[in-house]
C-alpha cells in the first residue's frame, strides 16, 4: 500500500509542495510538472490522493493555494447538492475578526487530525477485528473437523441455563436430605 503524507502537518514538517498550479489571469490553471493545463477537479483529485499542491499567480507569485482549494469545495457542493452545513458557513461569515478566524482554524485542523487518527486506528485495527469475527467459524470448522470443543484441559462455560439447572439440582438435594427423618423418629412420631 502507499505511504501517503498526512494532510495537515504544521507546515515546518511538510516537505515542499510537489506539484506547482500556476494560474494565470484568464484562470487558466498550468501544471508546470506536466507542462499542460489542468482543471479544478484534477487538482482536487490529486489533492485527495495525498499529492501537496500549491497554486501560484503566474504574474507576480502570490500563493492562491487557500482560494483555489476554497473553490473546489464550493465548486463540489454546487454539483453533488450536497452543501456545506448552514451553521457552519454562518460562523465562517461570522469569523471576521483575527482571534475567531485563528480559533475556528485551530479547531477545524484539530477535528479533521483526529478524524484522520480514527481513520489510521480503523484502517490497523480493521484485521483484528476481522479476525475476531472469524473465530466464531473457526468453532465451526473444527467442530466439523471431529475436534472437541472447547479443546481438551479447558473447562467448559457454562451457559446461565445450565448454571440454574445445576443450583436446582442442589438446591433439591438438600432439601431431600432435609426431609429425611432423624435417627430415632418414624414419620414425625416418637419412638
Amino acid at each position: 500500500m502507499k505511504s501517503r503524507p498526512h494532510p495537515r502537518q504544521p507546515r515546518s514538517h511538510q516537505s515542499k509542495p510537489r506539484l506547482v498550479i500556476k494560474k494565470y489571469s484568464d484562470r487558466r490553471l498550468y501544471d508546470s510538472s506536466a507542462s499542460r493545463y489542468v482543471k479544478l477537479d484534477e487538482i482536487a483529485r490529486k489533492v485527495r490522493d495525498g499529492i501537496d499542491v500549491k497554486v501560484v499567480d503566474a504574474r507576480s507569485g502570490r500563493d492562491l493555494t487557500h482560494l483555489t482549494l476554497s473553490q473546489i469545495v464550493l465548486e463540489a457542493a454546487r454539483q453533488r447538492e450536497l452543501p456545506l452545513p448552514l451553521q457552519f458557513l454562518q460562523q465562517l461569515v461570522r469569523a471576521s475578526d483575527k482571534a475567531t478566524h485563528e480559533f475556528l482554524s485551530w479547531y477545524l485542523n484539530s477535528t479533521l487530525d483526529l478524524y484522520d487518527k480514527v481513520q489510521g486506528t480503523l484502517r490497523t485495527r480493521f484485521p483484528e477485528a476481522r479476525a475476531a469475527v472469524a473465530q466464531p467459524l473457526e468453532l465451526v470448522r473444527n467442530l466439523l473437523a471431529g475436534h472437541r470443543w472447547p479443546p481438551p484441559g479447558r473447562p467448559a462455560k457454562m451457559t446461565e441455563t445450565e448454571r440454574l439447572r445445576k443450583r436446582v439440582k442442589e438446591l433439591e438435594a438438600r432439601l431431600a436430605r432435609r426431609e429425611k427423618p432423624a435417627r430415632g423418629y418414624k414419620t414425625g412420631r416418637l419412638k
